[in-house]
C-alpha cells in the first residue's frame, strides 16, 4: 500500500524547503484524493520539485516523465541542465505521479521478474500477488486518475496554463490532460510519442518498424550484413520472438546502432545463437530496478486500466480471457507482426501483466479520437526508436491542428535525454521560446 499523505487540504503543496542538493529548486508535497470522486476517503502525498524562479516570463513548463512507474522529482537535477537554455524564461516543475518514487506501488515479485521492461513475459503468480498486495486502491492509479492530480498540481501553483514536456509514457499524459483541460495548456512538447489512442499490447508498430531500424542502423555502420532477413530467420528457427523484441527494446538503451544486436541476430541466423542467448541474459539482468526506480505495480497497475485487450479492460471477466486472446491471435496476418509470428504479440509482457490481472473496476475512457487543442506541438521522435516507434508520432500527428514534426536521425527513445545529436534539443529550445 502507498504511503498516506501528510495532513493538509486535497490539492495543497504543504512542507516546502530547498531540494536536497539541488540548487535553485524547492521542494514539496501535494496532497491529492485517492479517489477523485470522493466514493472513496483516503489521500495521497505526491513529490514536487519547483523552480524557485516563481515568476519566469512563460510561466510553468511540467515536465512528465514515463514508464508508466518512473518518478520525476530525483531527475529534476539532470532535466535542468537538457533544458538549461530555456530555464530563465520558464519554471521547470516535476512530480513523483501517484504509485511511483516514495510513493511507489511495491510488488516484490513482478518488480524481480520485470525490472524496468515493459516486454519481459511475467508469471501468473507475479502479477496475482502484486494486485492483491496493492489491493482494491489498484482502481486508482490510471492516468485518468493522474491528470487529476496534474490539474490540483496547476491550481496548487497558481497558474492559469502551462506548458507540458512529456518523454514517451509521459506523451500519452500530457495528452490526455489536454483532453481534459485544453484551457489550461499553453504549449506541448511530446518526445517519443504514445499516441492519444493508447498503448497496443501487442507492440505491432514494434514488430513491423523492427527491420527498418535495424537496416538504417546497419547502412549507417556501414555493416555487411541483412538484419531483416537475420530477424525473421532467428524468430522463426528459434520461436524466441518475445524475447528478442524484449531485447531489441531495450539495447536502443545501450547503443543506438544496435551493432551487438545486429551481430548477435546474423550468428544466431546461422547456427550460433549463444552470443543473441547471452544478450538476452544481460539485458535481463541489466534492467533490473527498484520500485523507487520503476514501480511495476504501478505500471501495470496504470496499464490494465487504460488499456484496450483482446478481451475487453479490466473489468472483464478473468475466465474467458485466455480464448479471447487466441482468438486474436489467430487473426492476425504477417502484416501485423512482420518479421515475428503471432506467438510474440500474444506473448509480450505487457499483454501477459493484463491478461493475469485481477478483474477491477473502470471508468470509461474519454473518446481517443478528439483532436487535441489548437495549441502548439511539438512532436519529437528518433528513426531508431522500437520503444515508441515512429509510427505511433504519425498516428498522433494526424491527430495534432498544430503539429510541428522532428525526427532525429540516428536517435532512439528519449530525444531530449539520450540523443548524441543535439538537434532534437535544440529543437525544444526553439519550439518552447517561440523562434
Amino acid at each position: 500500500m502507498p504511503a498516506a499523505a501528510p495532513a493538509g487540504r486535497s490539492g495543497g503543496l504543504s512542507g516546502a524547503a530547498a531540494c536536497p542538493g539541488v540548487e535553485g529548486f524547492t521542494c514539496a508535497t501535494l496532497t491529492v484524493p485517492l479517489d477523485h470522486s470522493g466514493g472513496t476517503p483516503g489521500r495521497l502525498g505526491l513529490k514536487v520539485a519547483m523552480a524557485d524562479n516563481v515568476r519566469a516570463p512563460k510561466g510553468v513548463l511540467l515536465f512528465l516523465t514515463g514508464g508508466p512507474g518512473q518518478p520525476g522529482v530525483p531527475f529534476v537535477q539532470g532535466l535542468s541542465r537538457k533544458l538549461a537554455p530555456v530555464l530563465k524564461d520558464y519554471r521547470l516543475v516535476m512530480i513523483d505521479q501517484r504509485g511511483t518514487g516514495a510513493g511507489a506501488l511495491q510488488c516484490p515479485r513482478l518488480q524481480q521478474e520485470m525490472g524496468s521492461s515493459d516486454l519481459t513475459p511475467p508469471t501468473a503468480r507475479a502479477v496475482t500477488d502484486c494486485a492483491a498486495a496493492i489491493g482494491g486502491d489498484r482502481r486508482f492509479y490510471g492516468t485518468t486518475d493522474t491528470v487529476g492530480d496534474l490539474e490540483l498540481l496547476r491550481r496548487a501553483l497558481g497558474v492559469r496554463r502551462m506548458t507540458l514536456d512529456g518523454v514517451s509514457y509521459g506523451t500519452y499524459t500530457a495528452e490526455r490532460y489536454a483532453l481534459a483541460h485544453p484551457g489550461h495548456v499553453a504549449r506541448l512538447v511530446l518526445d517519443s510519442v504514445v499516441p492519444q489512442t493508447g498503448y497496443d499490447p501487442m507492440d505491432r508498430a514494434a514488430m513491423r518498424a523492427a527491420p527498418r531500424v535495424l537496416t538504417a542502423a546497419c547502412r549507417a555502420t556501414g555493416c555487411t550484413t541483412d538484419p531483416a532477413a537475420d530477424l525473421a530467420e532467428v524468430v522463426e528457427r528459434y520461436r524466441d520472438g518475445a524475447d528478442v523484441l524484449d531485447a531489441l527494446t531495450t539495447w536502443e538503451f545501450v547503443d543506438p546502432d544496435y551493432a551487438a544486436m545486429i551481430d548477435a541476430l546474423h550468428r544466431a541466423a546461422n547456427g550460433d545463437p549463444g552470443p543473441l542467448q547471452g544478450l538476452i541474459a544481460g539485458v535481463r539482468q541489466g534492467g533490473a530496478a527498484t520500485a523507487e526506480e520503476l514501480s511495476q505495480g504501478l505500471h501495470a497497475s496504470t496499464l490494465c486500466l487504460d488499456g484496450r485487450y483482446p478481451w475487453g479492460r479490466a473489468d472483464a471477466p478473468v475466465a474467458g480471457r485466455r480464448a479471447a486472446l487466441e482468438k486474436a491471435g489467430a487473426r492476425l496476418t504477417p502484416a501485423d507482426y512482420g518479421p515475428f509470428d503471432p506467438a510474440t504479440a500474444t506473448g509480450l509482457g505487457s499483454m501477459l501483466s493484463c491478461l493475469y490481472w485481477p478483474r477491477t473496476p473502470v471508468r470509461p475512457l474519454p473518446s481517443p479520437h478528439r483532436r487535441l487543442p489548437g495549441v502548439p506541438v511539438l512532436l519529437l521522435g528518433g528513426d531508431r526508436d522500437l520503444s515508441t516507434p515512429l509510427e505511433w508520432l504519425h498516428d498522433q500527428q494526424r491527430l495534432t491542428p498544430r503539429a510541428k514534426v522532428v525526427v532525429v536521425p540516428g536517435a532512439a527513445h528519449s530525444v531530449q535525454n539520450r540523443a548524441a545529436d543535439d538537434r532534437g534539443r535544440q529543437a525544444v529550445y526553439d519550439f518552447l521560446l517561440g523562434r
